[in-house]
């Protein structure tokens, strides 16, 4: 398991916490998709430099 699929794990077990209605699962979705760019970040595959224009040679 890379660190794509443990943050993306870890996320959604994490917003399982709130286990009511609509508003659950929105937080769990919500959890989930941060656990994900985490995973991504730590693997390499994403580089938020890109996202946010830092690191751009001028």
């Amino acid at each position: 398991m890379n660190a794509t699929q443990t943050g993306l794990l870890a996320g959604l077990i994490l917003g399982l916490a709130a286990t009511q209605g609509f508003t659950a699962f929105l937080v769990t979705l919500a959890v989930g998709i941060i656990g994900l760019v985490t995973g991504r970040v730590l693997d390499g595959e994403l580089d938020l430099g890109e996202l946010f224009g830092k690191g751009r040679d001028r």
